[in-house]
């Protein structure tokens, strides 16, 4: 027998019955930008590496370490895509979103991919939903974007433990004074080569270094709010007002850094205490700047990335319960080959109504079929024979209960809703 493959390393696959809560992690978290005027945009699983090596930031480890990058046939440099603001910001100016109606918004789901260290939360293919707005600078739009990302983890999911975390980057004008304060500040610590070459390249990567040994040097390190030009101090004061406004609970996190090099101004993150070291589950926030990188006019945008992967497990931290693990809700069995053919059309009719149903295939007797009912999670069975057939009738049976009774076929999507939902309640 030949050796079974395996998914690649740091992937997983999706299945039943992880596969429903999946689902509804991802339906959750882009339930707020459907209902913010947020259209939807898809974009290729490959680009251009020179658009995130512009994009993202050549000194980043995304882009040092992380992409995975190919040549094709025609010799071109293709990555598959490590984030998703690039791209979408790329699909957005290509097709002239900037030159319409303003503030341009968008949402967007799809997997991405980092060649990291595998570990609990942490892999080389990742889901996110996201949201990019461009066209726009109004602080505003800053807490609305935090505020669906807290909308989606704390109200319709329901966890409790997830944290938002808030701090302001400055702008092209006030950050280089802070630089210059926080690279004296490094070059007094006792840091690794690696990092001290960061120290030069780019030292806010520092701040973002998740080691104790650095984080313990961090303590007294110089804080970029108390470096903001008046400009950016309006502009963050603004944003927690509105977030105060919209009852969003959030920390203000003065060391907060994002991995990516294009953010500006606010920056946010979405922590969840029960994951340990992977806390972080999403985050986001403003680029201006970066779509004039990327080609287009000198214009604001704001977005925000949340984590489906890591979401799935804070849910599961928290013992949350968004789905049944049945696959399907009712289970036809048909007592003998006579009532197979009204089984399969029963079953299309009961879909129709967007009844989850499932059938015990393969003509088997009545007693395998329950068996099988049973196995699958549904609430009801429902038993088909030849009596029944005559009678226009079919048995239900409450596979939780054990009751049973006849009910007319013409009633059955009715009476089925019924005690589908009082089985809810």
């Amino acid at each position: 027998m030949s050796e079974l493959f395996k998914a690649p390393k740091g992937t997983y696959d999706v299945v039943p019955p992880f596969s429903a809560l999946w689902l509804a992690v991802k339906d959750a978290l882009s339930t707020p930008p459907r209902n913010s005027g947020y259209g939807y945009i898809e974009t290729p699983i490959f680009e251009d590496t020179a658009l995130f090596v512009r994009g993202v930031g050549e000194s980043t480890d995304v882009v040092s370490k992380e992409m995975y990058t190919f040549e094709d046939k025609g010799g071109r440099s293709l990555t598959l895509k490590p984030e998703g603001t690039a791209g979408v910001l790329r699909a957005m100016l290509e097709n002239r979103m900037d030159r319409g109606a303003l503030p341009a918004k968008v949402w967007y789901t799809g997997p991405h991919f980092r060649y990291e260290q595998p570990q609990s939360g942490r892999y080389r293919q990742h889901t996110q939903v996201g949201v990019e707005t461009i066209g726009s600078s109004d602080p505003a739009l800053d807490a609305e974007v935090i505020w669906m990302a807290h909308h989606a983890q704390r109200n319709i999911l329901g966890l409790k433990k997830v944290r938002i975390l808030v701090n302001s980057l400055g702008c092209h004008e006030c950050r280089p004074r802070y630089r210059e304060t926080l690279v004296a500040f490094l070059k007094t610590c006792d840091l690794d080569e690696a990092t001290h070459a960061k120290v030069t390249i780019n030292p806010l990567r520092v701040l973002d270094d998740k080691r104790e040994s650095v984080q313990t040097q961090l303590l007294e390190a110089p804080l970029m709010p108390d470096h903001l030009c008046q400009s950016c101090k309006d502009h963050h004061t603004q944003v927690l007002n509105y977030l105060d406004d919209l009852g969003v609970s959030y920390e203000k996190a003065p060391r907060l850094v994002r991995g990516l090099d294009y953010y500006v101004r606010t920056t946010f993150e979405c922590v969840h205490d029960g994951l340990g070291a992977q806390s972080a589950i999403g985050g986001g926030g403003r680029y201006d700047g970066l779509i004039e990188t990327l080609g287009g006019p000198a214009i604001g945008g704001v977005g925000f990335g949340l984590g489906v992967d890591r979401t799935c497990l804070a849910v599961q931290a928290e013992g949350i319960s968004l789905v049944s693990d049945a696959a399907a809700q009712v289970f036809l069995v048909p007592v003998d080959q006579t009532a197979i053919r009204a089984v399969i059309s029963l079953a299309a009719m009961l879909r129709t109504a967007e009844i989850n149903t499932d059938i015990a295939y393969d003509g088997r007797s009545m007693k395998a079929g329950m068996k099988s009912a049973d196995r699958s999670g549904a609430k009801f069975a429902i038993i088909l024979g030849e009596d029944e057939l005559a009678a226009g009738t079919v048995v239900i049976k409450d596979l939780v209960a054990g009751s049973q009774e006849s009910v007319p076929v013409d009633s059955l999507i009715d009476d089925l809703k019924s005690r589908l939902k009082n089985s809810i309640d």
